[in-house]
């Protein structure tokens, strides 16, 4: 049984339409009003548990009577919750439904992923001089290491939310962070890289030409667009279920942060023709993941509503 719990503060001439709205909607359990009570914003507290399935639709009535603009709303999880009402109500009114995920809460994780704080722009930095080791020493792990480090899907996520909602400016300032944060990986990867040409501490058999992992990375092909293909889809769908373990797998299937790595390594070794495949590499990667990402996401929204069209229906 899923379901979430919000928490609002009301003034007190909305507060008779916020309850009358949430009194008659059946996904809305354990209904508590409190009036005058609140403070900052001052008004009336209402809490109440939201199956779910039905929430996308309680949030957007709540929304259209401006709630959010003139007090507040408060979203929470409940990881566990006992109630035969809320058990019936979701088998009998939501059927499928009950598992639609919450737009407004998916739309929230995401954009608390395209936040640039100096930290993110440090974590792409660090994950490129990661990526720069495990090239020169021909280390798998440290590869892997540096895509988990690396904080650039959710600048990407962010982009794709943006085209999806017609958001020019969520847009622009995810776009601009991916340029500024790659472009200074680069940059300090390629220093990196001339420090370690310059003292000679590569590994012998990267020194010979043997690179097995550079290789892989800078020969882009239809495998490159086909895994960022998946990893875009499966990015959505555990981003808009709220599962992190999916979403560890989408870092370590994205080759973003090893292509800028071994763009800088190959140019800081005079290895200009790995240098332009790592460059097409990456532009691929973050095009291809901002295209499946946006699709997704328009993609999800339409199937929901499918269900939630064919459940009023069979409701009649």
């Amino acid at each position: 049984m899923d379901m979430i719990h919000v928490r609002m503060v009301s003034p007190a001439p909305l507060t008779e339409a916020a309850v009358a709205l949430l009194a008659a909607d059946p996904s809305v359990l354990n209904l508590v009003v409190q009036p005058g009570i609140a403070r900052k914003p001052d008004g009336d507290a209402l809490a109440c548990d939201v199956l779910t399935g039905g929430a996308n639709d309680v949030l957007r009535g709540l929304r259209g009577l401006r709630l959010d603009e003139v007090g507040s709303i408060v979203i929470e999880p409940v990881d566990m919750a006992f109630s035969g009402r809320a058990a019936r109500a979701g088998a009998e009114r939501l059927g499928a439904l009950s598992r639609a995920p919450v737009w407004e809460a998916v739309e929230a994780r995401i954009r608390a992923e395209g936040t640039y704080a100096p930290s993110f722009y440090l974590y792409l930095v660090v994950a490129g001089l990661i990526g720069a080791v495990g090239i020169v020493t021909n280390s798998q792990i440290l590869i892997v290491a540096a895509m988990v480090v690396g904080p650039e899907y959710g600048a990407i996520v962010s982009v794709a939310l943006g085209i999806d909602r017609h958001s020019g400016p969520r847009i622009r300032k995810g776009l601009t962070a991916l340029t500024v944060g790659f472009a200074l990986a680069v940059v300090a990867t390629f220093l990196f890289g001339l420090l370690i040409r310059g003292f000679g501490l590569e590994s012998r058999a990267f020194g010979l030409g043997v690179r097995p992992v550079s290789h892989l990375i800078d020969t882009p092909d239809f495998f490159s667009v086909a895994v960022a293909t998946l990893a875009g889809i499966v990015g959505i769908v555990s981003l808009t279920e709220a599962r992190t373990s999916a979403l560890l797998g989408v870092f370590i299937s994205v080759t973003t942060i090893p292509a800028a790595a071994d763009l800088s390594v190959s140019a800081a070794f005079g290895s200009w023709s790995e240098a332009r495949g790592s460059f097409i590499q990456l532009l691929i990667n973050v095009a291809v993941l901002i295209v499946v990402g946006t699709l997704a996401l328009k993609g999800q929204r339409a199937v929901w509503c499918r269900v939630g069209r064919r459940r009023v229906r069979a409701a009649g």
